[in-house]
């Protein structure tokens, strides 16, 4: 077990729901929940400040802002949402590493696709506001993506009969 401040602060702030929800959920959820309030708020400041919702123009194509902001976002939340998952919340299982991170790599360039669609789709079509509309594919791809670390990614690897 990781024996850390923030440690403690998850299991003390947990212990009101520890009836209701495993502690490797309460950690996924506060983890992949900040991780997702700070790529939320990378994607706003990105959307509003740094390309001020006009599109980037680079030699030979054009971006849109939203998608813009959400390569930005991405670029910054990957690597610790890899490390939250794999050295805090899914601390218990050791090694695997490499294999974890193509695991991580390979759920998130599919929820690249799925939230490149769902926000041309939102916010192109549906006319959604921009942050709105990606904390709505944040909380739906995020619920989706516990499934997958837990019984995937991160998957405690049992010894098969006859295995010494």
């Amino acid at each position: 077990m990781v024996n850390t401040s923030l440690d403690k602060a998850i299991i003390y702030i947990h212990t009101p729901f520890s009836r209701f929800i495993p502690l490797k959920t309460f950690r996924y959820g506060m983890t992949g929940g900040s991780n997702a309030v700070l790529n939320l708020a990378i994607f706003y400041i990105s959307y509003n400040y740094l390309f001020e919702r006009q599109n980037v123009v680079l030699p030979g194509i054009s971006i849109t802002p939203y998608i813009a902001a959400y390569i930005v976002a991405l670029s910054i939340t990957f690597p610790i949402g890899f490390l939250l998952n794999k050295y805090f919340v899914f601390q218990e299982i050791n090694g695997r590493t490499g294999k974890q991170l193509f695991l991580y790599f390979a759920l998130t360039s599919t929820n690249i696709v799925l939230e490149y669609i769902l926000l041309h789709f939102l916010i192109g079509k549906m006319k959604l506001p921009a942050t709105l509309a990606q904390g709505f594919i944040i909380v739906l791809l995020a619920s989706i993506s516990y499934l997958f670390q837990t019984y995937v990614t991160f998957r405690k690897i049992t010894d098969q009969p006859g295995n010494a």
